[in-house]
C-alpha cells in the first residue's frame, strides 16, 4: 500500500474512537447522553442551516471542517465536562498532547493543515472560528433546555456558570445567543438552573 494512503487510513480508523467519547447531553429526548461523534455532526449541520446568522461572511466548508475535527483531541483527552472546575485547569495540556499525537498520523501536509484548523479553532479569532464556537455552545444550550435541564440539575449547575461560559457566544452569531439567552432565562425560571445563593 502506498505509504500516504496507509497514513490516511490509518487516521481515519484512529478517529472511529471519537464515538465512544461519552459527553454529559443529553439527546433531545433524554433516552441517554450523546457521544463526540453526534455531537461534531450536528454542529456540521447546523453550520450548513445557520450560516446565515452569523456575524461576519464564513468559509462555510473551512466552519464545517473545524467542526467536524473540535473534538477529535477527546480520544485522548477524554471529555472535560464544561462546568467541571477542576478538569478544565487540565483541559489545555491534556488537549495539547494528544493533538501532536493524532494529528500526526495523517501525511505531513495533512497533518499541519488539520492542527492549524484544530488551533484556530481554540484561538477563537477568525470569523469561522467563531461562528464554530458559537454553534459549540448553543447547541448543548439547545439539548439542554430540549431535555428540561436534566444535565444541569444532575450536575447541580449555576446560571452564573453558564453566563460565564457562554460570555463570547455572541461573538459568532447575535442572534443565535438571543436565542440561547432565552433558553438559558427559561431554565432559571424552571430551576433547572440554580440562582442566588440557592
Amino acid at each position: 500500500m502506498d505509504e500516504r494512503l496507509r497514513q490516511q487510513m490509518e487516521f481515519i480508523l484512529e478517529v472511529d474512537k471519537i464515538k465512544k467519547i461519552g459527553r454529559q447531553t443529553y439527546l433531545h429526548d433524554a433516552s441517554r447522553k450523546e457521544n463526540d461523534a453526534e455531537h461534531s455532526w450536528h454542529l456540521a449541520l447546523m453550520c450548513i442551516l445557520l450560516k446565515e446568522y452569523s456575524n461576519q461572511d464564513i468559509d462555510v466548508l473551512k466552519t464545517i471542517s473545524m467542526v467536524l475535527i473540535h473534538d477529535i483531541v477527546e480520544i485522548d483527552a477524554g471529555d472535560t465536562y464544561a462546568y467541571d472546575i477542576a478538569a478544565n485547569t487540565t483541559k489545555r495540556e491534556r488537549e495539547l498532547k494528544a493533538a501532536d499525537r493524532i494529528f500526526n498520523i495523517l501525511p505531513k501536509d495533512q497533518a499541519q493543515w488539520m492542527r492549524q484548523l484544530w488551533d484556530e479553532f481554540e484561538e477563537g479569532k477568525t470569523p469561522e472560528a467563531k461562528f464554530a464556537l458559537t454553534l459549540d455552545k448553543v447547541q448543548p444550550l439547545m439539548l439542554n433546555d430540549a431535555t428540561d435541564g436534566r444535565a444541569w440539575r444532575e450536575h447541580n449547575v449555576h446560571c452564573d456558570s453558564v453566563y460565564k461560559r457562554n460570555k463570547n457566544t455572541g461573538d459568532g452569531a447575535k442572534v443565535l445567543w438571543e436565542y440561547a439567552k432565552e433558553l438559558i432565562e427559561r431554565n432559571i425560571e424552571k430551576k433547572n438552573l440554580r440562582s442566588g445563593d440557592a
